[in-house]
């Protein structure tokens, strides 16, 4: 088996593969990136035997995953759960990138004992938070979204920032005083460039008479690709501009919105296994073990000293709580985007970088097994989440396009203030309605006098206008009761 048929059968296998990881991962209680890295270790020279040293290709192949990522990323936020958290995301993803990056630099510097230049390269390479690992790690956490909010944001935008400082300390040329500038212009430019796009994407999707369903998600996913071509071709931060693209798309009316959410999703597992393998698959374990010194160092240098003094500077103007301020501090996981951007100046030449590669792949998995498996037991001991608290109600949406209506499924968890609450005494906006519940597995149609229950599911119909009131209503019900709108709660995150 060869050719053509043999790569599809091995990328076949390697996908299956790596689903079903996502399943033992869960169980295992470990993030999946960690299993996915492990595949490509195994398929690498050590093992299997297939050889792939390809620096060049591998950082072109990772880039467009991270692509495709931050489009996964952008699409599937809601705006009402971000916009709370814009200001410390934003300052997450600049003020804390900066602090990082000298902190680390500094103690790397006398440390290490390296020369300026190189000590801040690996600093700018070990500043960037990863999506793919903080929200794989986050996702059984149980913390709210005024946690969830700032790191989405962070692992989405820093990125951009963090690209262009590698860039700028792995190239040959002196800095200078317009580096900043520089930094200023892309960060802006492509900000602008996603909004312009994202905007022009969805006004024209709206407007536009595709004559397949499945066209949607396709042209969606092509105005966030364009919006980073748009921003790598005018010198802007392509990163940036993906990124806020998707943000706007995604929440924008988009004809069949539920499909290119799923459709956006799929993609982003895609490119999150495909990255993960690749980047297993470049890694050499015979020359990991001569980097395990630097990287533990660089590590504890990372986690102790730069990450909890980055977050202290980037979240002082907001007030945040120390406890909130020490669960983000660890929070900060790396995952395939250091590796990535530490490819940068291994393709440049830069003296070392090849240990800066190694290093960063060796405390990618470090740092995932210490801080992920930890962060569980540490939101607890913060008393950040808590065993037995209720559980904010799941609610789920599907687009009825033709009818201008959309279908919500509500899921009321353990402790639900709505337990117990009449249908009547719900009080939907105007055109809303339950129109099924179902219980211990047993659908039927409700009555004003149905009295709703811990684990019921319900479907609920509305229109398109009222469908952010409707959500934000069963929302509050859910955490105040029945007199929700004499206590002040009107369903906000």
């Amino acid at each position: 088996m060869g050719g053509v048929t043999g790569f599809l059968g091995i990328a076949a296998a390697v996908l299956l593969l790596s689903v079903i990881a996502v399943r033992v991962s869960i169980r295992l209680g470990l993030p999946s990136l960690l299993l996915y890295l492990g595949i490509g270790v195994l398929l690498g020279e050590a093992v299997v035997g297939i050889e792939f040293e390809d620096a060049d290709l591998t950082r072109s192949l990772g880039t467009a995953a991270l692509v495709l990522i931050l489009t996964e990323g952008g699409i599937t936020s809601r705006w009402s759960e971000v916009r709370p958290a814009l200001g410390l995301g934003i300052a997450l993803s600049t003020v804390s990138v900066g602090v990082s990056i000298a902190v680390t630099g500094f103690a790397l510097h006398f440390l290490l004992d390296m020369d300026w230049r190189t000590a801040l390269l690996w600093g700018a390479v070990l500043s960037s938070t990863d999506a793919a690992a903080v929200f794989s790690v986050l996702r059984g956490v149980g913390v709210g979204k005024r946690l969830i909010g700032p790191l989405e944001l962070e692992s989405g935008i820093n990125d951009a920032p963090v690209y262009i400082a590698v860039v700028l300390l792995a190239a040959p040329e002196p800095i200078t005083w317009t580096a900043p500038l520089l930094m200023a212009y892309e960060l802006i430019a492509g900000a602008v460039i996603g909004i312009a796009l994202g905007w022009l994407g969805g006004i024209g999707l709206r407007r536009a008479a595709l004559p397949a369903t499945g066209l949607y998600p396709l042209a969606t996913v092509a105005v966030c690709l364009l919006a980073y071509t748009v921003g790598d071709l005018a010198h802007a931060s392509g990163f940036l501009a993906v990124y806020i693209a998707a943000l706007v798309l995604g929440n924008a009316r988009l004809p069949h919105r539920a499909d290119t959410l799923s459709f956006a999703e799929g993609l982003g597992w895609i490119a999150q296994i495909g990255l993960f393998v690749l980047l297993g698959l470049y890694a050499s374990p015979g020359r990991l073990l001569d980097a395990l010194v630097p990287a533990l160092v660089a590590g504890a240098v990372l986690v102790l000293l730069a990450r909890p003094l980055s977050v202290l500077c980037a979240a002082l103007p907001f007030r945040v709580p120390w406890r909130e301020q020490v669960f983000i501090s660890w929070s900060g996981l790396r995952g395939a985007v250091p590796i990535v951007f530490a490819l940068i100046p291994l393709i440049q030449g830069v003296p070392g970088a090849q240990q800066l590669v190694d290093a960063v792949f060796v405390l990618v998995v470090v740092l995932t097994l210490v801080q992920g498996t930890t962060l569980p037991w540490l939101a607890k001991w913060l008393k950040l989440v808590k065993s037995g608290e209720a559980q904010e109600v799941q609610v789920d949406s599907s687009a009825l396009d033709e009818l201008g209506a959309e279908l919500l499924q509500v899921r009321i968890q353990r402790g639900s203030k709505l337990h117990g609450v009449y249908l009547s005494e719900l009080r939907l906006p105007p055109g809303s309605s339950v129109s099924l519940v179902v219980r211990d597995k047993d659908g039927f149609t409700p009555q004003p006098t149905t009295r709703l229950q811990e684990h019921d599911q319900l479907l609920v119909v509305c229109t398109e206008a009222m469908r952010t009131a409707t959500e934000q209503r069963i929302r509050a019900v859910d955490r105040a009761g029945r007199f929700a709108r004499w206590k002040g709660d009107v369903g906000l995150p």
